[in-house]
């Protein structure tokens, strides 16, 4: 058994399981960035959505899971003002999926990705049975090596720390 397959090479050799090994998140990274981008986008260019009642609104959809929500006081807030809460879901959507995309405070976009799927998966898809049928728990485990790991390639958080390094004469 080789013990060396994943090990990194300093200056950035070593052959294609150590590409995969550095470039493993980037696919991941972008699935979330475009899905938590779209998501954003269509609900803010979704006129029923963005109402307090009717077909498609956030208003209906909470009422509808708020006795089956694990959190039925999370659900109440959230219908204290159904539009202002699906305009706070669109907006943090959008700026974890940008700042994912971009890889700009990415531990931080991540954070808020895991926190909008924790919330959705304590509400809207708590009562999906078997519990594998709702995206959220999924969307969640997603977001963990993100948040775990940041965005170390392709990114904006890299492309300012290689500056600060260089600004810093290397040192960290």
């Amino acid at each position: 058994m080789r013990t060396d397959a994943y090990t990194s090479h300093p200056g950035g050799g070593g052959g294609w399981r150590d590409h995969a090994t550095r470039y493993a998140l980037v696919p991941l990274r972008i699935f979330l960035g475009v899905t938590f981008t779209y998501a954003g986008l269509d609900k803010l260019t979704d006129s029923a959505f963005m109402t307090d009642s009717g077909a498609g609104s956030v208003g209906d959809m909470m009422r509808a899971v708020r006795d089956s929500s694990a959190i039925p006081p999370l659900v109440d807030l959230a219908l204290k003002s159904p539009a202002g809460f699906g305009y706070a879901i669109a907006l943090g959507e959008l700026a974890v999926g940008i700042g994912t995309l971009l890889g700009l405070l990415t531990r931080l976009a991540a954070l808020g990705g895991a926190l909008i799927s924790l919330s959705l998966w304590l509400t809207v898809s708590w009562a999906s049975d078997p519990y594998y049928y709702g995206n959220d728990l999924a969307y969640l485990m997603a977001w963990i090596p993100l948040v775990l790991a940041g965005a170390p390639l392709l990114s904006l958080d890299a492309a300012l720390r290689s500056r600060r390094r260089r600004g810093t004469g290397g040192y960290r």
